[in-house]
């Protein structure tokens, strides 16, 4: 019928009777095969037929096959029309065959592929056809959820302890598997029965909410993330044996240290340095790096290296680690413990008085570490001049850092903080974590060591897995421009017309140093950038202002690492290796986001106990519902709902980011200064919520902070 003429008005009024359910103009053209240049026509008919009366539809409630239309459904997409439009299909629908409606996309619809489902809110146009608007994506029929499990007299429910998921999801009395009422369960999404009502049943129990643990426990199984090594890989790592020296150099005399965290579970790097001899590099220096051997004992398609693929990285929180490889090798044979043979891959570097790079050289070897050493112990033993061991090391790292000036490279200052456990795994401090030059040294020695490995991987023409960071995309550029203009602070503004640098960053940078807005531009300009990623193609690294750069220092904990290791020693690189990219980048903002969710529950969980205490703060955000607040203390996020603000009403200057009382001209803007009272603390969701504390809410008119 492709291609015919319009239908008559009868033909229309017959199609209408018999097909109530299919009513809408998209049906229509199909089915009367109307070409798209005569929709138009189409469209005036139906409008004629309707202002005639022959077709009847509620004002208010649209009438879809003689029922109400029904404001929510569960849609599925459903591919596109002629032109182009997307388009979706309720789940279920009442009244016979469901119709096929127009996707409206905004930003939560993005990515709807064909298949996957959405829950919508759906409007009768006046042409008859039905538009559905997407409120929230849903994952695939199965798709697990984490969160508190309620019985109650209606039956049981899920609710998810993730903040974005606002779905309630039923549970039939047969799905229960023995969860008792509170407790933290994994649920597996099931097909709805009930029009916009999502279900699922239980699938694992996680125990009690206030459970040891239980933070990062969720946290684990909100995103799906491989705690249990299959008996194979833990075969594999329990037969694994130490290296000899066959075949290896011997470094064993060479005094390399390692440096880490006071609460380290592995070590996988070591380093050294002395002067270097070479008369025609006065000043210059020989340093070492050495990074525990794992591509020795995890083989191309072993079972542990399948295993180690799928997690991509290892995976911290405050309690425990989800490592990537098991214990008998991350914290045994492939951990650089003190006083025993360990197998290594070192990077021999050597650098001229400025910290650049005269040449390199990668050997495999044996090692025996001198020390296990921690940021703290190293920076008072510097400070007291009393170990002429890091007086070398810092000698080095001087020289480096010099080089690092030079570059220009990304200078963020982000305020980083550690939760505490005791030894039932329950938060007892938050602390601001403290950086050392010692922290700073043991980075550029391991930057210096991945360029190296990128830089041999080339020369050699051999497949490289870069570490990648694009410069800042234009329009978030612009965004961050125009927020910068809008916190009205003179000469905090980003250089028009020019190509970005990082140099061009850090002068906005130092600008903000000394103005309360210092926290917040910091944390703006790091949501400006790119997000690095890992590719088997080079295009830079824009932050560390590097032209090549790869991660080779430590394969214990991360995939791409083990697969430059593997490329360094001849192996061939993976046959899909812009798959694998793709996989461990995945991977590795998978953890972060599970890392960043556990310490907000970690620190909900601490702050829980101090209901009713009041804080200092900083304004972090100006939403038109409340303020978002940054304690001073223990840097945990939090809302000051609109609806506590109630010495006036309030309006949301967008461009300035504040919130302007209307009668008082009392003004919140970003980066101000407030005590604030902490009215509820929720662990599961990790979420707080705040009120002004009295002091500042019994203020009246334009603060001191009014810009």
């Amino acid at each position: 019928m492709s291609g015919r003429r319009l239908p008559s008005a009868d033909e229309l009024l017959a199609f209408l009777r018999d097909h109530p359910a299919s009513a809408g103009k998209r049906e229509i053209a199909r089915a009367f095969g109307v070409r798209p240049t005569d929709r138009p026509a189409l469209h005036d008919m139906l409008r004629a037929i309707e202002r005639s009366g022959a077709v009847a539809r509620a004002a208010d409630r649209r009438l879809v096959a003689g029922a109400p239309l029904p404001e929510f459904a569960i849609v599925e997409r459903h591919g596109n029309d002629e032109d182009g439009v997307p388009l979706v299909r309720p789940v279920e629908w009442p009244g016979g065959e469901p119709p096929v409606m127009r996707l409206i996309e905004t930003g939560s619809a993005e990515g709807l592929m064909p298949g996957r489902r959405a829950q919508a809110r759906l409007s009768l146009r006046e042409d008859g056809e039905i538009e559905a608007r997407i409120i929230r994506a849903l994952g695939d029929v199965g798709e697990r959820v984490a969160g508190v499990f309620h019985r109650g007299r209606d039956g049981a429910r899920l609710v998810p302890a993730d903040r974005r998921n606002r779905n309630e999801y039923r549970v039939a009395a047969a799905d229960f598997a023995g969860a008792a009422d509170g407790e933290l369960v994994v649920g597996e999404t099931l097909p709805a029965r009930r029009l916009g009502v999502p279900r699922a049943r239980i699938v694992e129990r996680l125990g009690a909410q206030d459970a040891p643990g239980a933070a990062s426990l969720l946290a684990i199984a909100s995103h799906d993330i491989p705690a249990e090594f299959p008996e194979a890989a833990l075969a594999e790592a329990s037969a694994a044996a130490p290296v000899g020296s066959e075949g290896r150099s011997d470094l064993r005399d060479l005094a390399l240290v390692t440096i880490d965290g006071a609460d380290a579970r592995d070590f996988d790097d070591a380093v050294w340095a002395k002067p270097d001899p070479d008369p025609g590099n006065s000043g210059g220096w020989h340093l070492v790096v050495a990074i525990a051997d794992v591509a020795w004992y995890v083989r191309p398609g072993s079972a542990l290296d399948r295993e180690a693929a799928r997690r991509g990285n290892s995976v911290y929180f405050p309690d425990r680690v989800v490592p990537m490889l098991p214990e008998a090798l991350s914290n045994e044979l492939c951990s650089l413990k003190p006083g025993v043979d360990r197998a290594c891959l070192a990077a021999h570097l050597w650098i001229d008085a400025g910290g650049h790079k005269r040449r390199h050289r990668f050997q495999r070897a044996l090692m025996r570490s001198a020390a296990r050493l921690t940021y703290d112990e190293v920076q008072a033993a510097h400070d007291a001049g009393r170990d002429d061991r890091f007086e070398v090391l810092y000698g080095a790292f001087v020289a480096l850092a010099r080089a690092r000036a030079e570059r220009g490279v990304l200078e963020l200052d982000l305020a980083e903080h550690r939760v505490l456990v005791d030894a039932d795994n329950r938060p007892y401090a938050i602390r601001p974590a403290i950086r050392h030059d010692s922290h700073r040294l043991i980075e550029e020695f391991m930057i210096l060591a991945n360029v190296a490995a990128a830089e041999e991987l080339e020369a050699r023409r051999r497949p490289c897995m870069y570490r990648v960071h694009d410069a800042p995309d234009p329009e978030k550029l612009r965004d961050l421009g125009e927020f910068l203009d809008g916190l009205g602070i003179p000469g905090l503004a980003l250089a028009k017309g020019q190509a970005p640098r990082p140099a061009m960053f850090n002068r906005v940078l130092r600008r903000a140093a000394d103005t309360p807005v210092a926290a917040l531009v910091n944390d703006l300009v790091l949501r400006a950038q790119a997000q690095a990623a890992y590719s088997p193609s080079n295009i830079g690294h824009f932050g560390l202002a590097l032209r090549r750069y790869a991660h080779f220092t430590s394969p214990i904990r991360r995939y791409a690492d083990l697969l430059v290791h593997r490329a360094l020693l001849g192996d061939a690189a993976p046959a899909d290796a812009a798959v694998v990219a793709d996989h461990i980048s995945a991977t590795e903002r998978r953890a972060a986001a599970a890392e960043r969710e556990a310490l907000d529950r970690y620190r909900a969980l601490f702050l829980a106990r101090s209901i009713g205490a009041v804080f200092a703060a900083r304004i972090s955000g100006v939403a038109q519902f409340g303020l978002f607040v940054t304690l001073s203390e223990t840097g945990a996020d939090g809302l000051v709902p609109i609806s506590t603000l109630r010495d006036d009403f309030y309006t949301r200057d967008e461009r300035r980011h504040r919130l302007v009382g209307r009668r008082s001209g009392r003004v919140f803007t970003l980066g101000d200064i407030v005590s604030v009272q902490l009215v509820e603390a929720d662990p599961v969701a990790g979420r707080l919520v705040f009120r002004l504390a009295a002091e500042d809410a019994n203020k009246r008119g334009p603060n001191r902070h009014r810009r």
